[in-house]
């Protein structure tokens, strides 16, 4: 499989030398046998983890500037993910400290000295989405009135990006208020995860680029290496309409990396009642005796999941899958979750976990999304194409 990758990487013109080479096939082979042997939910996963980090390292040469402009800080959303995308870039996280006053005010204090430099803020506005939210504005003022050169915010997870666009009489449009008020403070850009829609990305002025990476990469080669799956008639479902471009693009990928399968798109019409209250679900595509893999972008109560994998086996489906992004994790979601229809959930650490997955054990899989920020933080730093890393041929 890895020399399928190398040979379309050069084809790709990517690897220039050979030190470049070293960098980038070292990093890919990490996404590959990280999502193999280390991030299933399980015992071992610090031990593989530590492991592979010791085995793979990107071939950064201390001379790079990547080190002499760059300073990665961490806000308190996800920092595991923060010190796993700096140990993968092999450089330290930056100093910063984050506290509350008594009346829960934010206080926040850079330690390093960062004027001239380009600072990467990784920070998921995730619950308590608000002080995650005030904790990233305040961190960009702060570099800002520090004479920073560039501020630029990782956010995996983009919070109030459900709210995208007016759907009643005198409601706000949340998620580009939020666009505004990082524009307001001072960001120069912004590389995300998966968001909701495509057009929060529009949601920016042209003075602020917005990277939006693609976790289908990750998924697809956790799902190619699991051997014990063993697809052969499969289709890809989507929850709702308005998902159908990202399991079609879901698809297609599948299929390059199943060379021979031709796997079917399926989609569940959904009416609401209201918020979070499903009225009705109709199946539009044939799933019987096929392995279904419901694609979403977010877990939230997990309510149309759990619903749409019942209406699966209620059609004749033989195993449903489900590959959400961002698992969000609100309300009754592990009730849900622990539903017989649904026989596993793989989703990705944008989002910290939560102590009440390991109730439900090997039935979730959390894959990491490190390597693939930590390649796209690498190629904004050093003016290199981001759009390549996602035209990878199995």
């Amino acid at each position: 499989m890895f020399t399928k990758l190398f040979s379309t990487f050069r084809h790709y013109n990517i690897f220039r030398n050979h030190g470049k080479q070293l960098m980038l096939v070292g990093l890919l082979s990490t996404i590959c046998y990280r999502q193999k042997l280390s991030l299933q939910v399980n015992p071992n996963i610090k031990q593989y983890g530590d492991n592979l980090n010791r085995a793979f390292k990107r071939a950064l040469e201390p001379e790079d500037d990547f080190y002499k402009h760059t300073i990665i800080l961490s806000g308190n959303s996800n920092k595991e993910l923060a010190e796993e995308i700096a140990e993968y870039l092999n450089i330290k996280l930056g100093s910063v400290t984050i506290g509350r006053f008594a009346d829960g005010e934010c206080q926040i204090q850079v330690l390093d000295n960062i004027r001239g430099k380009d600072v990467f803020i990784i920070q998921s506005t995730s619950p308590p989405v608000n002080d995650n939210l005030m904790e990233l504005l305040l961190l960009v003022s702060a570099l800002r009135r520090a004479s920073a050169r560039k501020i630029i915010v990782v956010v995996p997870y983009y919070g109030y990006a459900r709210q995208d666009r007016k759907c009643a009489p005198r409601v706000p449009i949340s998620a580009a208020d939020v666009a505004r008020l990082l524009e307001t403070v001072g960001v120069d850009r912004l590389i995300s995860v998966d968001l909701h829609c495509g057009q929060i990305q529009g949601f920016f002025g042209p003075r602020v680029p917005v990277d939006n990476l693609e976790a289908n990469l990750v998924a697809q080669n956790y799902l190619s290496l699991q051997k014990k799956y063993e697809f052969k008639d499969v289709a890809i479902v989507s929850p709702d309409a308005g998902g159908v471009y990202r399991a079609k693009k879901f698809q297609e990928q599948f299929d390059q990396h199943h060379p021979g399968m031709q796997s079917h798109l399926a989609m569940i019409i959904k009416q609401r009642e209201g918020p979070g209250k499903i009225a009705s679900m109709n199946l539009v595509g044939q799933v019987k005796g096929k392995d279904c893999i419901i694609v979403d972008d977010i877990i939230d109560t997990a309510g149309t999941l759990s619903e749409a994998a019942r209406v699966l086996k209620e059609q004749g489906a033989k195993r449903v899958f489900a590959f959400a992004t961002h698992a969000l994790f609100s309300g009754k979601a592990f009730t849900h979750l622990a539903a017989p229809s649904l026989d596993q959930i793989i989703v990705t650490n944008t989002i910290p976990s939560k102590p009440q997955e390991e109730v439900l054990g090997d039935k979730i899989c959390r894959l990491s999304v490190a390597p693939l920020l930590a390649e796209a933080i690498y190629r904004v730093q050093k003016k290199e194409s981001v759009s390549t890393l996602f035209d990878i041929k199995q």
